[in-house]
């Protein structure tokens, strides 16, 4: 917002000096014309004194038109028409004549100017007549003549025209950056985040802007009102079917009293799936519990270490039933501040993901170690699976998504877990995502600051 910011500013302060430069430069233009309106009287002037110089060459000789220059206080010298100085003052410092292409020329000869004149005397004789005169000190240029008119005006229209800009661009901006600002607390889960509505009599009030303010605030409230209920309704009926799970468990066990040998494999099913269905209920209410807590109280030293390899001998056993292993490799201690269970479920969900997917034959790999310049502890769960489509990679992360490779028996799993795990991390102000592997497989990268 900041670049758009000085881009306004910039062309908006450029744009209204350029208006008052080239207004300037119009009216120097019409008030203070070119030289060429002046030159006409300027050459006939010159060309009545080469002839009254040339008449007194020629009656009065050489001494005799240089004591009339004198009188005039005029630095002069006459040549003839091949250049050849015939009589000059003794000030005059141009030691040859040069012949003008054009009937009057000049050219600068150090501090000083010569003016040429092609002449001709009442004889016929041609005659080339030079005149020297000091160069005035006080040059003058378009630009020093837009300067003495333009100050203090200039300078003046150049400040307040920025101040003004500037203001402007604000009130512009201001708005955009509460805005931008708002929606990242949404984006962080923030969802009671509102924007602050501009007070009666405020300047502004009413306008796009405010109905912008207005809309997004609609908008917030509509969302948080959703999810709320969303994660209402996800408590409740997971509270809801804890009641009759209980009782459906009493009676398989009843059941398995009165059961011939000919329903004990019917009765085994419905265990495993009454299983299945109360660990399901299991995460709903941890996930739900976890949207709904923002920060984490008492948070302890944690070492990651001794957490993983805590997790290890179970997680080796789940493996061996589908003939994988799980490897630890890890480079520090890794403490980090935070709540054990909550880390040891998130990294347990990532590593048991990781075992379902995993080839039979393979390992999951865990690796710890420390970025020191980030002053992060990373985890990484690599597994030597299918791995995952790119545009898909993101979106693992969301409660109850599920691949379509991975709809199932054989793989299981509802797509709860990495739910857990990314809530869980991020309670520690911590980021997981996930990456593939080159030659197959995929890698969840776990990053949680190390303790101070």
């Amino acid at each position: 917002m900041r670049s758009l910011f000085f881009k306004i500013f910039i062309i908006f302060w450029i744009a209204q000096s350029l208006i008052f430069v080239i207004s300037t430069a119009l009216i120097l233009n019409r008030r203070f014309p070119g030289p060429a309106p002046f030159l006409g009287p300027a050459y006939n002037a010159l060309r009545g004194e080469s002839t009254q110089a040339i008449e007194e060459y020629e009656s009065l000789g050489c001494a005799g038109m240089l004591e009339r220059a004198r009188e005039r206080k005029a630095t002069i010298a006459l040549a003839d028409a091949g250049g050849s100085v015939l009589c000059k003052s003794v000030e005059f410092n141009g030691a040859k004549a040069i012949a003008p292409d054009a009937e009057i020329g000049g050219v600068q000869a150090g501090a000083d100017y010569i003016w040429t004149v092609r002449a001709q005397s009442a004889s016929g004789k041609d005659y080339l007549y030079m005149l020297s005169v000091a160069r005035m000190r006080g040059h003058r240029t378009w630009y020093g003549d837009m300067w003495r008119f333009a100050f203090p005006q200039l300078p003046v229209a150049i400040a307040v025209g920025g101040a003004a800009t500037f203001f402007l661009v604000l009130i512009f901006t201001q708005p955009v950056v509460r805005l931008r600002r708002a929606a990242r607390e949404l984006a962080r889960g923030q969802l009671g985040t509102r924007v602050k509505q501009p007070r009666p009599g405020v300047p502004g009030k009413g306008d796009e802007f405010a109905g912008l303010v207005h809309d997004f605030n609609h908008m917030a409230e509509r969302l948080e009102s959703l999810v709320s209920a969303q994660r209402l309704l996800l408590r409740d009926v997971s509270h809801e079917l804890r009641s009759p799970l209980a009782r459906l468990s009493v009676a398989l066990e009843l059941s398995r009293d009165d059961a011939d040998a000919t329903m004990t494999t019917h009765l085994d099913r419905i265990e495993r799936e009454t299983e299945r269905l109360n660990q399901l209920i299991g995460q709903l209410l941890t996930l739900a519990q976890m949207e709904t807590t923002e920060t984490l109280d008492r948070p302890q030293h944690v070492s990651l270490k001794a957490l993983i390899e805590q997790m290890i001998p179970d997680a080796e056993y789940e493996a061996q039933q589908r003939e994988a292993a799980v490897e630890l490799r890890a480079e520090c201690e890794c403490v980090v501040d935070g709540r054990r269970e909550l880390l040891y479920r998130a990294i347990e969900n990532v590593v048991r993901n990781a075992i379902r997917y995993t080839e039979a034959g393979t390992r999951v790999e865990i690796l710890l170690k420390e970025d020191r310049p980030r002053k992060m502890a990373v985890i990484e769960v690599s597994d030597h699976g299918p791995g995952i489509p790119e545009a898909e990679l993101e979106a693992i992360f969301r409660p109850f998504y599920r691949l379509d490779t991975a709809r199932s028996a054989h793989t299981g799993g509802v797509g709860v877990g990495l739910a857990i795990a990314e809530r869980a991390v991020k309670l520690h102000n911590g980021q997981i995502w996930a990456l593939n592997r080159e030659g197959g497989g995929t890698t969840i990268r776990i990053a949680l600051p190390v303790a101070g």
